[in-house]
């Protein structure tokens, strides 16, 4: 098969939109994970995975462009944010990392269960996709 110009383009744009297919499944899985498989650890290597394919097909700067994303300061907010979840209970005289849930109702959403693992999700979701998007660019990056 030869190389052709047309190969890049169709490349790039089959990748574009499975990158956005993926990025929504990472969602998906990341809101089923209260009650089903998933949550925050797979929703985030789907994401990671989304933006590592990005990188892969499009060049560097045409990638760094597309993804204007600092991925170093999400690893701390993440973090952080899981940290702070897990003392809620503390301050409610339960134990570390105790779940608290109620129902609440919302303008069209409905009645939505809210609790606080989904923002202890969050964080581990932050922090998953980070390190991943920052080890595969540093060993790409690594001329060694």
């Amino acid at each position: 098969m030869k190389y052709s110009k047309s190969h890049d383009v169709l490349q790039q744009t089959l990748i574009t939109v499975a990158a956005y297919f993926i990025l929504a499944f990472s969602f998906y899985l990341f809101f089923a994970g209260h009650n089903d498989p998933g949550g925050g650890f797979i929703g985030g290597l789907m994401a990671a995975c989304a933006f590592i394919l990005i990188y892969v097909v499009f060049d560097r700067k045409k990638a760094h462009e597309a993804i204007k994303i600092s991925f170093v300061p999400f690893i701390a907010v993440g973090l952080l944010l899981t940290i702070a979840v897990g003392f809620i209970g503390i301050l409610f005289g339960q134990a570390y990392l105790e779940q608290f849930f109620d129902y609440f109702h919302f303008p069209f959403f409905g009645k939505v269960e809210l609790t606080t693992a989904l923002p202890f999700d969050l964080g581990i979701f932050f922090v998953v996709v980070a390190m991943a998007m920052v080890v595969t660019l540093t060993i790409a990056e690594d001329k060694g």
